[in-house]
């Protein structure tokens, strides 16, 4: 039996947690990767080596990588000091080291991916650098991705400059042969509407037969999506790409634990609520179900039992 193609577009941490349980399954993944990241190591690179932001790719190659623990770790090591080091991860560094040889960013991340022996394909959303802004509902216009949740506003839109950005080929490519395709999980407004303003990808996406599954956040984010619930992420998303881009979406429905929704509560955040009519209203299926674990005072996606929602038939 052919194994089903699975497309899924993201960015930061939930992404990358999510991957690991997917790469468990036969399955063939391909990995689209938000490359509007502007803070930290990435961001420096990206100013000084006028190359895409690494950071994103850089956590899904070691997500999907299957190499010694040590490997990994090597690849993850973060710089504590040194002139011009301190900050940068060493596979950030390996990234824009593998660019400059290949002269091109997808042609880097494919080299790597090589050595890091990794199950699937990671595709960067553009192969240039795109800047991400955020009209906010004050009027006020806010650039890079990293200032936007700083601002505390409530977002209007976001847009992507320069506006001629190229999409990666390849990545439309595993689009169109996608069986199933994953939005999220990731901060909506900065990891997974960007990947969506890329030129190509929604309308690739609406022409799609695949089915399109969008992973709510667990939590709203600060900055972010104060007060959203599931449906007005599904709106979010919606307003900035038109429809036929969510066929169901794949949202956590149990109480969260009081200790950690305090924690959580101490950076603005609370538990996504879930408003069944409207996101039925909206022609969305909806799957809910127990899908976070507890690990180290922070909640997760459970990675085995969402893709399992993925994949059923």
């Amino acid at each position: 039996m052919k194994k089903k193609n699975v497309v899924v577009i993201g960015g930061g941490t939930g992404l990358s947690v999510l991957l690991r349980g997917l790469k468990t399954f036969p399955v063939d993944i391909s990995a689209i990767v938000t490359v509007a990241d502007d803070g930290g190591s990435s961001g420096r690179l990206r100013k000084e080596l006028n190359i895409p932001p690494p950071g994103d790719v850089r956590n899904v190659l070691v997500a999907l990588s299957e190499v010694e623990p040590l490997v990994e770790e090597l690849f993850q090591h973060r710089f504590a000091n040194g002139n011009g080091l301190t900050g940068h991860s060493l596979g950030n560094l390996l990234l824009a080291g593998m660019t400059s040889i290949t002269g091109d960013f997808s042609r880097g991340i494919a080299e790597l991916s090589k050595v890091l022996n990794v199950r699937g394909n990671v595709y960067p959303a553009a192969n240039s650098s795109i800047v991400l802004n955020a009209e906010m509902e004050d009027g006020s216009i806010i650039s890079g991705e990293s200032l936007i949740p700083l601002e505390k506003k409530r977002i209007k839109r976001v847009f992507l400059t320069p506006e001629n950005v190229t999409p990666l080929q390849s990545g439309i490519r595993a689009l169109e042969e996608a069986d199933i395709i994953v939005l999220g999980p990731g901060s909506l407004y900065t990891s997974v509407i960007p990947n969506l303003l890329v030129p190509g990808v929604v309308e690739t996406i609406r022409r799609s037969k695949a089915r399109k599954v969008y992973i709510c956040n667990v939590m709203t984010q600060n900055g972010e999506t104060d007060g959203y619930s599931a449906a007005d992420h599904i709106q979010a998303i919606l307003d900035h790409c038109g429809d036929k881009l969510v066929d169901e979406i794949i949202v956590h429905g149990a109480p969260i634990a009081p200790q950690l929704q305090a924690r959580y509560e101490q950076e603005g955040a609370e538990p996504v609520a879930v408003d069944v009519s409207r996101i039925s209203s909206m022609g969305v299926s909806i799957v809910l179900d127990h899908f976070v674990i507890e690990r180290e005072n922070m909640l997760r996606h459970d990675a085995t039992k969402v893709s399992k929602a993925i994949l059923r038939m």
